[in-house]
């Protein structure tokens, strides 16, 4: 069974086809990478997938349930959720109130102040295995203010994690990274994969074949080719078109 397909997905701007009637099929505890040259589409299918854009035309199927016609809120509430879609980062909270914070927010319809955030067991414990997955643990009680770049991004993705989703959508979470918090990215989305279902879309080349268990290359908004990290290598036509050169 997938946990996620689209059935020929469309989106026009008016006389521009953006996306070319995309089919693809991502199934569950799958790392699944989106690569293509720039203009190629990636945001705009991202954004047609976490309900952010509505499409033209075609279906996004999640988890077994059509969800074309949900907006992006319903879309996030049934587990698919684009990471910084609750990451707003509170400067004068510590990083685990921060991931707290997010926990309450997926969990709960309402807001209870009354009732310390902290003192909710079931978000709390959430926010603190996020944390650990995330490599943030030790920095848990330090203000979101005094974090380094990589960490504020680890931290988004520990607060996304917190809600604890059934589908992670990734766009470009290494952008504007030092090669040592890069790496630090990868350690963790390697220590995630098969724990969660995540669609990546990324400009670091090596981090993608290190990461990716299937990669589609989309050129044009239209789908070239679909296979392992081998099988994109090695394919002629994508050799030709894009590999060495990066991105929407």
């Amino acid at each position: 069974m997938s946990m996620l397909r689209t059935e020929s997905l469309v989106k026009r701007f008016g006389g521009i086809l953006v996306s070319d009637a995309i089919s693809i099929d991502i199934t569950p505890g799958e790392l699944h990478a989106i690569i293509g040259p720039n203009g190629a589409g990636k945001t705009t299918l991202i954004n047609q997938l976490s309900g952010e854009m509505a499409s033209s035309s075609g279906s996004v199927w999640f988890d077994g349930a059509d969800v074309t016609a949900l907006p992006i809120h319903e879309r996030a509430r049934r587990g698919l959720l684009r990471s910084y879609q609750i990451t707003s980062i509170f400067e004068d909270f510590t990083v685990r109130e921060n991931a707290v914070l997010s926990a309450v927010g997926a969990r709960e319809h309402g807001w209870r102040f009354l009732q310390p955030m902290l003192g909710r067991s079931g978000p709390a414990r959430a926010a603190d295995e996020a944390l650990v997955a995330c490599g943030l643990a030790a920095r848990a009680d330090v203000p979101a203010a005094d974090l380094a770049y990589g960490e504020r991004r680890q931290l988004e993705m520990a607060m996304a994690l917190a809600a604890q989703p059934k589908f992670l959508l990734l766009d470009e979470p290494m952008a504007g990274m030092s090669v040592q918090e890069s790496a630090a990215v990868v350690a963790m989305l390697t220590r995630l994969k098969g724990s969660y279902t995540i669609l990546l879309i990324e400009h670091d080349m090596e981090a993608v074949f290190a990461l990716a268990d299937r990669i589609t290359v989309l050129v044009y908004g239209k789908v070239m080719f679909t296979g392992t990290p081998d099988e994109i290598r090695n394919h002629p036509e994508v050799r030709a078109v894009y590999l060495g050169e990066e991105e929407d």
